[in-house]
């Protein structure tokens, strides 16, 4: 299981002396059943929202199927685990959002398909200059995006699909940042 935690949330320890990261990680482990998923679920976590996701067995389709049967299949599959799992899903989330003060996401990956369950969407606020305002503005003439809104949505997923290799480096290298705080002086 991999745990992405916004670096503010890093440092919070618990009595235990556990990261967040840590102790989210261990209590979904523990919370969900053992035959939800095929492999241990990526748990990801901001200010905001903590998102579950986990990998379905990919369903059985005859040799040679093609790529659209094999996506229906998968798209039945995700929906039935939805459907099947869905009270336990919201009584762990409440429980979750109780402890931890976030609310919860889920989804599922199945022959590769990404299927988000429910997705949480938070306003953020920035302050652009013209030249970053132009920007949005020309997707937005463009058909890219709705409005200047869905333009910064859509550019900071571009940036994170192109930069997952940086990213993932910065996100390293705060773990290791926040590692050397919790072994200094006064922890």
């Amino acid at each position: 299981m991999s745990v992405v935690c916004n670096y503010d949330y890093m440092s919070t320890e618990e009595t235990t002396g556990t990261s967040l990261a840590e102790h989210l990680r261990g209590w979904f482990t523990g919370r969900m059943p053992s035959d939800w998923f095929s492999d241990v679920p990526d748990v990801t976590l901001d200010r905001e929202e903590v998102t579950v996701i986990g990998a379905l067995p990919d369903p059985q389709t005859p040799a040679g199927s093609s790529d659209a049967e094999r996506a229906a299949a998968a798209d039945g599959r995700s929906r039935r685990f939805r459907e099947e799992t869905r009270q336990l899903r919201i009584e762990i989330a409440r429980e979750a959002e109780h402890k931890f003060g976030r609310k919860v996401s889920w989804g599922v990956v199945c022959e590769g398909r990404k299927v988000m369950f429910t997705t949480f969407s938070v306003p953020v606020m920035t302050r652009l200059r013209q030249p970053e305002r132009l920007v949005l503005d020309t997707l937005v003439d463009a058909g890219v995006a709705r409005s200047r809104s869905d333009a910064l949505a859509w550019c900071v997923r571009l940036v994170g699909e192109h930069e997952d290799s940086w990213l993932a480096d910065l996100r390293e290298a705060l773990r290791k940042v926040e590692q050397v705080r919790a072994e200094g002086p006064g922890s």
